[in-house]
C-alpha cells in the first residue's frame, strides 16, 4: 500500500511538502492543477498507507505527515537498495529537529 501511494508524483510532493509542517487541504490543493475529487483521492490514498493523518478544526481539513510510518517506509526502501537504514532515519531525523539555541 505504501509504494503505491509513493506512485503518484503528487502525492510525492504532498510529502515533500508535509515536511515542513502541516497544511490545509485548501493550501495542499493550491499547489496543483487537477480537480477537487482527484486532490481528495490523492489525500485518500495516503491516509490509506498511513502515511499522512488529517484533523479537522471546523471546516478545514490539516493534514500531518506521520514521520514514524514514512520513516519506517523509506528506512524499508532504502534497505532495499542497499543504502542502509541510518541514513533514512538520519534523513527524516534532520528535518524533525528544532534548531539548536
Amino acid at each position: 500500500m505504501i509504494l503505491k501511494a509513493l506512485s503518484h508524483p503528487i502525492r510525492r510532493d504532498i510529502i515533500a511538502t508535509l515536511r515542513d509542517g502541516p497544511q490545509t487541504a485548501g493550501a495542499l490543493a493550491e499547489r496543483y492543477e487537477v480537480s477537487k475529487p482527484t486532490m481528495s483521492t490523492h489525500f485518500a490514498a495516503l491516509k490509506e498507507a498511513d502515511l499522512v493523518r488529517a484533523e479537522r478544526d471546523g471546516v478545514s481539513i490539516h493534514y500531518h505527515l506521520n514521520v514514524t510510518v514514512t520513516e519506517e517506509a523509506l528506512s524499508a526502501m532504502m534497505g532495499l537498495l542497499g543504502t542502509g537504514e541510518t541514513k533514512a532515519s538520519a534523513l527524516l531525523s534532520s528535518k524533525n529537529k528544532a534548531p539548536a539555541s
